[in-house]
């Protein structure tokens, strides 16, 4: 336990040090910034660390294993249906739980003045996030290859793009990078993990990871929608 927890603070060092730093040099020597809203930063900067590593160990000790059983048990079942049913929800819940899709749906509703709500945001990339991790869940099943999904998907997305009115379009393709955030991806890995690894010449690694390509397909394609309906 220890361990783990000296590794997960040295990942998150690693990765919010050099930000922080080059923040730091930026303010100070192009910018002048109030030594207040220097301090206030760095007090974010500590904040940002220590929760990132309690948040990384929660990830590691609860998530991971109970995504991996939930996935490993789902096939026993012998229902095809409830299979793709609990992975619409896991992800979907998951989804909302993101921290990335919360920051993008603040900073979209800030700068639309209110213009795009936040709730509508939210719901539209947890579905689409949904819907695209149950179709996967039926690609792994029935073994169909991931390319011709991801063909099919991204031309339907390009198709879009010719109607999609323009704020739509630049928000859609944001969002399909916030989805994989450390809630949504975790447990869409171990899903994806568990159920291949029941499943007799599935392999773990090609199926799992393949759900994370497909899943970003699905905000993508929900605020096009979106878009489209709402002009």
């Amino acid at each position: 336990m220890i361990q783990d927890f000296k590794e997960t603070y040295k990942e998150v060092l690693q990765a919010v040090l050099p930000l922080t730093v080059a923040i730091l040099l930026i303010m100070f020597l192009f910018m002048d910034m109030d030594p207040g809203l220097m301090l206030t930063f760095l007090k974010g900067a500590i904040f940002v660390i220590f929760g990132m590593g309690l948040f990384l160990m929660g990830v590691k000790l609860g998530m991971l294993p109970i995504g991996e059983s939930i996935g490993a048990d789902l096939p026993k079942h012998g229902s095809v249906i409830f299979i793709v049913i609990v992975g619409f929800l896991l992800s979907f819940m998951a989804t909302v739980a993101e921290p990335d899709v919360r920051v993008l749906s603040t900073m979209i509703e800030s700068v639309s003045d209110n213009g795009i709500e936040r709730s509508t945001l939210i719901l539209s990339i947890s579905l689409g996030v949904g819907f695209f991790v149950a179709a996967s869940m039926l690609r792994i099943i029935y073994s169909i290859p991931l390319r011709h999904m991801l063909f099919v998907g991204y031309l339907i997305v390009v198709l879009l793009s010719f109607f999609t009115p323009m704020d739509y379009l630049a928000i859609s393709y944001d969002s399909g990078g916030v989805t994989t955030g450390p809630v949504t991806v975790p447990v869409i890995l171990a899903l994806g993990v568990g159920i291949s690894s029941v499943l007799t010449g599935k392999s773990e690694l090609s199926e799992s990871f393949g759900l994370i390509g497909l899943a970003s397909l699905g905000p993508i394609l929900s605020l096009m929608i979106l878009g489209i309906l709402s002009h």
